[in-house]
């Protein structure tokens, strides 16, 4: 991957009205996104009709719609990027549950990173719904979450994005965690 400071130009260009920045943007970026449609498809059951290439491509179509967005750099875009493919697979497993096509739980592995719960897996829609819940009291936490555990991004990276000190994402995260474990486990997602 390119240096994150022509990334960020790119973004900074883009977020400017310049569309080829867009067009040159993609391909520089398209391995991480690759790898991130990729982990999220790993938590997702094994018969999933998306591939990660179209998962980049349906979260590359609602990037494209961010009509005057001001991007500060590579680590937003990636967690910007890691939302639209969570709220994606989010829609694809309500609409799957609604359809009667299999529709019980899509299972989440978070074993792989530092799990809520002692269960290896739990149901995307429910971890969707305690977010929610989560973000309606503490919406900072909430987006600790997501950066951290949907988008892979490290503490200092989460830190750049929302705009706070690398100790208080640490310290959110611990919080959230707890919380999420917690509520998971009343929902009855645990032994």
């Amino acid at each position: 991957m390119d240096a994150p400071e022509s990334i960020t130009q790119l973004l900074v260009e883009w977020g400017n009205g310049d569309e080829a920045a867009l067009n040159r943007l993609m391909p520089v970026v398209q391995d991480e996104l690759r790898r991130l449609a990729r982990m999220y498809l790993r938590r997702e059951r094994i018969n999933h009709t998306l591939q990660p290439t179209a998962l980049i491509n349906e979260a590359y179509l609602k990037l494209v719609d961010q009509h005057g967005m001001h991007w500060q750099n590579r680590a937003q875009f990636f967690g910007i990027s890691a939302q639209l493919m969570r709220r994606i697979l989010v829609d694809y497993a309500r609409q799957a549950r609604a359809d009667k096509r299999g529709g019980g739980a899509i299972a989440v592995s978070l074993t792989q990173a530092n799990s809520f719960t002692k269960q290896p897996e739990v149901d995307l829609l429910e971890i969707h719904e305690a977010l929610e819940r989560l973000a309606a009291f503490d919406p900072q936490q909430s987006r600790v979450v997501e950066l951290r555990f949907f988008a892979g991004l490290t503490n200092e990276e989460s830190a750049e994005v929302i705009g706070i000190s690398r100790a208080t994402v640490a310290r959110e995260w611990t919080m959230a965690k707890a919380w999420l474990h917690r509520e998971l486990s009343l929902s009855g997602l645990e032994d």
